[in-house]
């Protein structure tokens, strides 16, 4: 299987997935204006995760076509990176670290929609509180966000501001090391 598409998106996608006015402008604004930048001109996800941070980045993956792998990939490691705070708790339920590898074969074609479909509802069967099990099966936003519901749900049990901040930084580390790799 090849590697992921680097996800690249244009003013015209994200106006039309629905970008906030105010974070489009502010990245319209940095690129040099829209219309000297190109309404369809590629912009990438590093561009955007420079200009406007992670939050941006993560939204903007919905407006990068061809990103479901890139996604689901990302989505796998941001849930797996917190995953040792579920297996603490309940070191014989392997059901989210299953959902995570079934994913990740998925996104890369080695594994079926039904391996997909089982995993999740094995996934959904830790419950909602565990969304890092979660996060392996949703692709794009939905992965994301889940990702983000974990660390905060890490967060909870932990030095919460430290920990919430720690996890961001891991994450948007993350983010940029595949993106700034894609570009090599």
């Amino acid at each position: 299987m090849s590697e992921p598409v680097m996800p690249t998106t244009s003013f015209r996608l994200l106006h039309d997935a629905g970008a906030c006015k105010e974070r489009y402008r502010f990245l319209a604004k940095a690129l040099g204006g829209i219309k000297a930048y190109g309404r369809d001109t590629p912009i990438t996800l590093l561009q955007i995760l420079n200009i406007n941070g992670l939050d941006d980045a993560l939204w903007a993956l919905r407006a990068c076509p061809d990103s479901d792998t890139f996604a689901r990939l990302l989505a796998c490691d941001y849930a797996e990176h917190v995953l040792r705070i579920f297996e603490t708790r309940y070191p014989d339920d392997y059901r989210p670290r299953e959902a995570i590898a079934v994913s990740r074969r998925y996104a890369r074609g080695e594994a079926t929609d039904a391996e997909l479909s089982a995993a999740r509802d094995a996934a959904r069967d830790v419950g909602a509180a565990w969304n890092a099990a979660e996060a392996a099966r949703d692709a794009a936003w939905n992965a994301a966000e889940a990702a983000r519901d974990a660390a905060w749900y890490a967060a909870r049990s932990a030095a919460r501001a430290a920990a919430w901040t720690a996890e961001r930084m891991w994450q948007e580390a993350r983010l940029r090391e595949l993106l700034e790799r894609g570009q090599e």
